[in-house]
C-alpha cells in the first residue's frame, strides 16, 4: 500500500510592500467590479479605528461575502487579513494571491492552528485588521441565522486584547446562494452594518498568562455570535429564531 505523502507546511506568511501594493491595486479593481453587480449601503464605519489593531468578527452566509465583510475596512484603509482554511492557500492561482497578500491559513486539528492565531496576533500587534468567522465555515442554519461557534476568535481577542467589532451583512446571498450559482440581474442590494467594539471583561476577566476555560472561550464566542446577530436582526427587521442551530445535530439548541 503507498502511503500518501504529507504535505510540505506552508512557509510563514508576512504583509511586504510589494503585497500589499497588489493588495491595493486587486482590491480596488474589486471594488469595480463588486459595483457592477451588488449596490451596498455600509453604516458604521467610522466606528473602525485607524492606525491601530483590531478583530472583526462578522457571519458568514456565502462565498462571496468575505468581499462584502472586507468593504468597510478597506475603506478606512486598512488592509484587512482574514484566518482562512489551509487547503485555499494550496489552490493554483488562489492559493498564490491568498500568499502574497499574507492572509493566515489555518490547518485545522493541528499544532499549526495555534501558529495561526499567533501569526493574526502578530498582525493585530503591528496595526492590522483581522476578520475571522466564529462559525468556521458557511452557516447551516437553514434560515441563514449565524450557527454556533468555534472558540478560534475568543482565543485571538483574548490573547492579543485588541478591540474586537462585530459586522453583520445581508443581502450578498440573493446574489450568490450557498452553494449556488451566481444572479447578475438584477443588481443586487447589499446592506452591512458595524456595531461599536465589544466590552470582553463583561463577559470574562482578561488574565495576563491567557489561560481560559472551555467555559469561557464558549462565553466569549457566543458573546460575538449573539453580538453579530443583534445586527443581523437590525438588517433583516426580524428575531432570530431561540436558540443557535448546531451542524453536528442539525438542530436549534438553546
Amino acid at each position: 500500500m503507498v502511503k500518501k505523502q504529507a504535505q510540505q507546511p506552508l512557509p510563514e506568511l508576512e504583509p511586504t510592500a510589494s503585497g500589499d501594493a497588489l493588495y491595493k491595486i486587486l482590491g480596488h479593481s474589486a471594488r469595480l467590479v463588486y459595483h457592477l453587480v451588488m449596490s451596498p449601503k455600509i453604516e458604521g464605519k467610522e466606528k473602525l479605528p485607524r492606525k491601530q489593531g483590531y478583530i472583526v468578527v462578522a457571519n458568514h452566509c456565502t462565498e462571496v461575502d468575505p468581499i462584502t465583510v472586507a468593504y468597510p475596512v478597506f475603506l478606512t484603509g486598512t488592509l484587512p487579513r482574514f484566518l482562512a482554511k489551509e487547503s485555499l492557500f494550496r489552490a493554483p492561482g488562489l492559493g498564490f494571491i491568498l500568499r502574497k497578500l499574507a492572509h493566515i491559513p489555518v490547518a485545522r486539528g493541528s499544532v499549526d492552528a495555534r501558529k495561526s492565531l499567533e501569526t493574526a496576533k502578530n498582525v493585530v500587534n503591528a496595526g492590522g485588521a483581522v476578520i475571522i468567522y466564529p462559525e468556521g465555515t458557511l452557516t447551516k442554519d437553514p434560515e441563514l441565522w449565524p450557527m454556533q461557534g468555534r472558540t478560534g476568535a475568543a482565543r485571538l481577542a483574548l490573547a492579543t486584547g485588541a478591540p474586537v467589532y462585530p459586522i453583520a451583512h445581508w443581502g450578498d446571498h440573493d446574489f450568490l446562494p450557498p452553494k449556488g450559482k451566481p444572479r447578475f440581474f438584477p443588481r443586487k442590494k447589499v446592506r452591512v452594518k458595524v456595531g461599536d467594539a465589544l466590552d470582553l471583561s463583561s463577559v470574562v476577566q482578561p488574565r495576563e498568562d491567557s489561560r481560559y476555560t472551555r467555559s469561557e472561550l464558549g462565553a466569549v464566542t457566543d458573546y460575538f455570535m449573539d453580538s453579530v446577530t443583534d445586527l443581523l436582526e437590525d438588517l433583516r427587521g426580524e428575531k432570530a429564531p431561540q436558540g443557535r442551530y448546531n451542524p453536528a445535530t442539525g438542530q436549534r439548541e438553546i
